[in-house]
């Protein structure tokens, strides 16, 4: 079994600090997000976010049997001591990757405040002051968060002109680029289960895109997701029909598991192809890249191995001349993170923002002015990642049952 435990004996004395702690709390908002917490005995707390859902807060408690007392200036050494301890818990994939993502972005945040640096400068340096942001958008009534829950219409409120007035709205918010959930109930006729996409489907979704367009233009961009949730023949049936939007991506047509379907895909049309976003570790992601399986690549960074591993997707992805953008459906901590992230990678190209129907999503955060402007969000010059939690609000969101910071 590797060691990738502490043996290192010769460190400046202000960079010998230990981890002292580490907690989550569950914040109930669209999504559940998993806060991430990394106490040390230099006075300092890094925060992180793992990706949404059950299971990681118990995976990150298991790991503080081997993680307190370490340094957590050895953020990547950290990384793969986690999978290496974990390896027979399914640790190389999974859950376990998603724990260890959130882990690491705050050991990267702790890093940054101990050593008086933003993360972008850790990760090697800015290539842009500001990351451009893409709005996840949903038509008109169709998708509500009450409470933290997600609500959904009756299948009248996803009419064309429903998309195109959201789109409008968002559009005047400064946003220039939106992504839309393409995939709906009147996909599953006259069959739920065989992913296969009827005519009246297909033509009801290209409608829905014309309309768009028609209301925002060329000048925007705009991509469509549909969950994976197509066979082949249909995804390269859509793709085709959208062919002359001039899309900034069709996302996620069809499952992920198999490359070659994947690929066959992409290949077929002019429609730009993106996925990633369930995939785990660079090596999930690297035939994908390699065999040009996609034409944008878009892993989340709380999901694949965090910020260090994302940075080698990224790589990867600008040997084969394909941009990354980073999937993100977190609070502001884990937007943060890949806003760092979009500064230090030179093939970057837009970021994901998938709240905005949540009211206090900048509440999160103790500043005074909202992340987001005119679809930017600046990157941050203070220590770690720039920004640090309103524990009230935190608190007051946070899922009824779980513990608290």
């Amino acid at each position: 079994m590797r060691d990738y435990s502490n043996h290192t004996t010769n460190r400046a004395e202000s960079r010998d600090v230990a981890i002292t702690d580490i907690r989550t709390c569950v914040v109930e908002g669209n999504f559940e997000w998993n806060l991430i917490e990394v106490e040390t005995d230099a006075g300092v707390t890094g925060i992180g976010e793992a990706y949404r859902g059950g299971g990681v807060p118990e995976i990150v408690e298991y790991t503080k049997r081997f993680l307190i007392g370490e340094n957590p200036l050895d953020v990547e050494r950290l990384f793969r001591r986690i999978v290496q301890e974990t390896s027979g818990h399914g640790g190389t994939t999974g859950k376990v990757v998603t724990a260890a993502s959130g882990i690491e972005i705050a050991l990267w945040d702790a890093a940054g405040k101990i050593l008086d640096l933003p993360v972008y400068q850790l990760l090697g340096g800015k290539f842009r002051d500001e990351v451009r942001i893409y709005c996840d958008c949903h038509a008109g009534e169709a998708y509500a968060v009450e409470e933290g829950y997600t609500t959904y219409a009756d299948a009248e409120a996803y009419s064309p002109e429903a998309y195109a007035a959201e789109a409008r709205r968002v559009v005047d918010m400064g946003f220039s680029a939106l992504k839309f959930d393409l995939d709906m109930e009147m996909d599953n006729e006259p069959d739920r289960t065989n992913g296969r996409l009827s005519n009246a489907a297909i033509h009801r979704k290209r409608e829905i895109v014309e309309a768009v367009r028609e209301e925002i233009g060329y000048e925007v961009d705009l991509a469509f997701d549909c969950h994976w949730d197509y066979s082949v023949e249909s995804a390269k049936r859509l793709a085709y029909q959208l062919e002359e939007f001039e899309l900034m991506w069709l996302e996620d047509p069809v499952p992920p598991e198999n490359m070659a379907a994947q690929r066959e895909v992409t290949r077929s049309t002019r429609t730009p192809i993106a996925t990633g976003e369930n995939r785990f570790r660079v090596h999930e992601l690297s035939e994908l890249l390699y065999e040009h399986g996609v034409d944008v690549i878009t892993p989340d960074p709380t999901t694949v191995g965090g910020l260090a591993e994302t940075m080698r997707v990224a790589d990867r992805a600008e040997e084969n001349y394909i941009p990354i953008s980073p999937h993100n459906v977190c609070s502001p901590i884990g937007t943060m993170a890949c806003v760092h992230l979009g500064a230090a990678i030179a093939n970057f190209d837009v970021l994901e923002y998938h709240a905005l129907e949540v009211e206090w999503w900048d509440d999160l955060v103790t500043r005074e002015e909202p992340l987001i402007d005119e679809g930017y969000i600046e990157v941050p010059e203070t220590p770690g990642l720039g920004i640090e939690l309103d524990y009230d609000v935190v608190e007051a969101h946070r899922l009824e049952g779980t513990e608290g910071f």
